[in-house]
């Protein structure tokens, strides 16, 4: 069995340089928004699946949308976050769960740094490729896994992309 990684996907790649065009052409509020909607909808159910009675992550996943609407300021959010953070630290029982949880983190601290809004899928690849091939597959199978979640993931974002953004978030690629 391969060590497993905590995150999958290669920053080199098509689909990654894609995403990150994508990205640095979308607006602080597009970016997290849409971070978070598919961190709900894609790992938030890996990470339940194995731990159904934990409700932090998708407490904070409401708190962020709420703080997206207005609702909330970044102060009142800043203990979820953290919380969210610990909770992922803490689902140690399973790699996929753990994987899912950090990217869910990953995706609603999206609200404070852009760079966020791709950093959450290299977790999200892990948590997907080992929710779905197991955790004893060759490392070319959680590659060509990754891959695929990356450019599902490109297609969901370039579907609520606005055009000719005015206000682009201004990104520093530190990869």
């Amino acid at each position: 069995m391969p060590k497993l990684r905590k995150m999958l996907g290669d920053i080199s790649s098509r689909e990654c340089i894609s995403l990150m065009e994508l990205i640095q052409t979308q607006s602080c509020q597009t970016l997290a928004a849409w971070a978070i909607s598919y961190a709900k909808e894609f790992y938030l159910p890996i990470y339940q699946s194995q731990y159904h009675d934990s409700h932090v992550l998708s407490d904070t996943i409401a708190l962020c949308q709420e703080y997206l609407k207005g609702n909330k300021t970044l102060a009142q959010l800043r203990p979820a976050l953290k919380d969210a953070a610990e909770a992922a630290k803490a689902a140690t029982a399973s790699p996929q769960a753990q994987a899912a949880a950090r990217a869910v983190s990953v995706a609603c601290s999206s609200v404070r740094t852009p760079t966020n809004s791709l950093g959450f899928l290299f977790y999200g690849a892990a948590a997907v490729s080992y929710a779905q091939a197991g955790l004893s597959q060759s490392s070319e199978t959680y590659d060509r896994l990754a891959s695929a979640e990356l450019t599902k993931a490109l297609a969901s974002l370039k579907a609520v992309s606005v055009a000719d953004e005015p206000n682009p978030a201004k990104i520093n690629w530190n990869c």
